[in-house]
């Protein structure tokens, strides 16, 4: 495959971020000591140079002042411009002369001196050394170092040499962050993708991976590539699959028409029996069948309506005034609390229709009383239908009752339980919203049916 050709897959990514990312944090740390080094080991300044070559003379010239009298004197100098500074002698055998305590920055610093072998220069955190600068008084072997006491300019780079935990939590910082840049670039396309795969599984088939991700020349690349060809398949099986529905139900209708005209002329010529009569009936059952499938078919499809920014009162005012007169006709009562402000996207004829059915199967279950409500939260729509009915025994059932041709076993009397495709139809109107319904038995008797739109 080409994967194996292509240097642009996960496993080179993983590899080259991962490790370019460690060495170059590893070779920053590293390389510090070596700056620091090489600065430590520069060359000694003309004019500090002079300044000990100054002092060495005026030794040569008057060796007295090797005398140990004579050490305190002139201990501190003062070059041309103004600036102190201050000396220190040190024998062939590394004895400090005029000091009796000589600082451990000192010490150090004739330890670096001696480990260049030449004249060098460093900037401690308080005092800044320079030297040595070797000369002979009477055939004995002397050096001089100079310190000043204020700062001088460094590289800002050795900073990070004297404060070793800081640069330390530098670099983890700057690991994390090259680390978390590179994870958020391959989890990018798998977020993409994560969101097209839910898309479609809420019931948005024309859901697709973007083309930024499918043109990537990774796995995630070809992986976006099939994703997006399933999607299609699965697309085009769906909507095939709906039409081949709706195209039955339409050629049974043709038949049925003609059934039903044969009864008609039956009844005119007197044939009119107990068995024409019951096939009357079945006929009257299937025409309603055909037509919940075809109603079905169309929701799912979403083949007859564009939504449209509507208010919610007035998109089920219709629905409202049939669903309360039959709830009149029953002795039972209808409360009705939606309010008039919402308004949001809508298909007006799929969720007119899948309330519609909801209140009527609430009505026909319920006790005295049903109620529908609306609740808004910063994103959702919710609305309730509530009966005081015996609610659905089986609570595995809940589920499945949006199901077509599901009838939970104490609807499975015709009449009663009809064919189990009332409330498929609502749970396809509320999926083409991008919305969820969902069934839940109250206490101590009692169905709430609510539905979550989108807002």
């Amino acid at each position: 495959m080409s994967l194996r050709k292509s240097p642009n897959n996960i496993f080179v990514k993983l590899l080259l971020g991962f490790w370019l990312c460690s060495s170059l944090i590893f070779a920053l740390v590293a390389v510090l000591p070596l700056v620091q080094q090489n600065h430590d080991q520069s060359e000694l300044p003309p004019q500090l140079e002079e300044m000990l070559s100054k002092l060495a003379n005026r030794i040569i010239d008057n060796p007295r002042i090797l005398q140990p009298e004579n050490m305190r004197r002139w201990n501190r100098f003062k070059e041309k411009k103004g600036r102190p500074y201050r000396a220190f002698l040190v024998d062939e055998n590394s004895n400090v002369l005029n000091s009796r305590k000589p600082s451990r920055a000192l010490r150090q610093f004739m330890l670096m001196a001696d480990e260049a072998g030449k004249p060098i220069k460093h900037q401690f955190r308080n005092e800044f050394f320079f030297g040595p600068y070797l000369f002979k008084v009477e055939n004995k072997q002397y050096a001089l170092y100079g310190t000043l006491p204020e700062h001088h300019p460094r590289p800002w780079f050795l900073f990070f040499i004297d404060n070793k935990i800081l640069t330390l939590s530098i670099a983890i910082l700057l690991s994390g962050l090259l680390c978390g840049l590179f994870a958020w670039h391959l989890g990018k396309p798998l977020r993409s993708l994560k969101r097209s795969a839910d898309a479609l599984a809420n019931g948005d088939l024309s859901s697709r991976v973007d083309r930024a991700t499918a043109k990537r020349n990774d796995e995630f690349g070809q992986l976006a590539q099939a994703f997006n060809g399933m999607a299609d398949s699965v697309e085009d099986m769906v909507k095939s699959q709906q039409r081949l529905i709706s195209d039955i139900s339409h050629e049974l209708r043709t038949p049925l028409t003609r059934l039903k005209l044969s009864l008609a002329l039956s009844r005119k010529k007197g044939q009119e029996t107990q068995e024409t009569q019951r096939i009357e009936y079945e006929a009257d059952q299937l025409e309603q069948m055909i037509a919940e499938l075809l109603e079905l078919s169309r929701v799912k499809l979403n083949a007859t309506e564009s939504k449209h920014n509507l208010e919610l009162a007035e998109t089920l005012s219709q629905v409202l005034d049939d669903a309360d007169f039959e709830a009149q006709q029953q002795n039972k009562l209808l409360h009705i609390d939606i309010d008039e402000s919402i308004q949001l996207p809508l298909y007006p004829r799929p969720l007119s229709r899948a309330v519609e059915n909801l209140l009527r199967n609430a009505i026909r279950y319920a006790q005295s009383q049903i109620i529908i409500r609306t609740s808004v939260t910063d994103e959702l729509i919710k609305l309730e239908i509530i009966d005081d009915g015996p609610g659905i025994p089986d609570a595995s059932d809940l589920d499945a009752i949006f199901k077509p041709f599901y009838r939970p076993q104490s609807a499975r009397d015709r009449e009663s339980g009809g064919w189990g495709l009332g409330l498929a139809i609502a749970e396809a109107a509320v999926t083409a919203h991008q919305g969820q319904i969902k069934a839940e038995n109250m206490q101590p008797h009692g169905l709430i049916v609510t539905i979550s739109l989108p807002r």
